[in-house]
């Protein structure tokens, strides 16, 4: 069994080629701070209710050290997270938050170097009163995202990694770096070019 850390050296770049769109987030989800770390790790999955941050709160007390926070919230108006829950969350070695909504305290946050991929930020606090199970299925920036899934964030975007496919998606991507490192800028040009005189040609352009 691999770990899922082995994914740090994979950009999301690579893992998009790889498993297309559907796995890659959308791309309001975004590193909050820069320049951002890549951060791999299981998914920690949780859902909150529009305005409230309650079951946030309640996975950094949860989540093992190195999974990757991932959150369901569909609200933008009221903060899911702050610099102390932040700070929390990477004093006991989580790799980060991804989440579908705002923090605050992005100063805080960012000087701490603790990776948030997120909506934005704003000042307003949610509330803590909507009890949800954690670890089920949710949907982040439009990707359905389960419990121990890959979640591969950098400043190119977000992938979820399907739990099931993470060792074949791991030794192709892989393969891909190192097919790519191999080839010259030259041999690329070549080849790219002849690609796209083709399709031109295909396609019945002339010039």
């Amino acid at each position: 069994m691999i770990e899922t850390t082995e994914f740090l050296d994979v950009p999301t770049t690579t893992l998009a080629d790889l498993l297309g769109r559907e796995r890659v987030m959308d791309i309001g989800i975004r590193p909050l701070w820069g320049p951002v770390p890549r951060i791999a790790g299981p998914a920690f999955t949780v859902r909150c209710a529009p305005g409230d941050n309650l079951m946030l709160h309640a996975a950094i007390h949860r989540a093992q050290a190195d999974s990757v926070i991932v959150v369901e919230s569909g609200d933008l108006d009221y903060a899911l997270a702050g610099g102390n829950v932040c700070a929390v969350a990477q004093r006991r070695g989580i790799a980060g938050f991804v989440v579908d909504g705002v923090i605050r305290d992005l100063a805080e946050v960012r000087e701490s170097g603790f990776p948030v991929f997120g909506r934005g930020v704003v000042p307003i606090p949610g509330t803590k009163k909507a009890v949800a199970p954690l670890g089920g299925r949710v949907r982040c920036g439009g990707v359905r995202v389960e419990a121990g899934d890959v979640v591969v964030a950098d400043e190119e975007g977000v992938v979820a990694v399907p739990a099931a496919r993470r060792e074949d998606v791991l030794a192709d991507a892989r393969a891909k770096l190192a097919k790519e490192a191999a080839e010259t800028l030259d041999e690329w040009e070549a080849a790219h070019r002849a690609k796209i005189d083709q399709l031109l040609a295909e396609g019945g352009f002339e010039g």
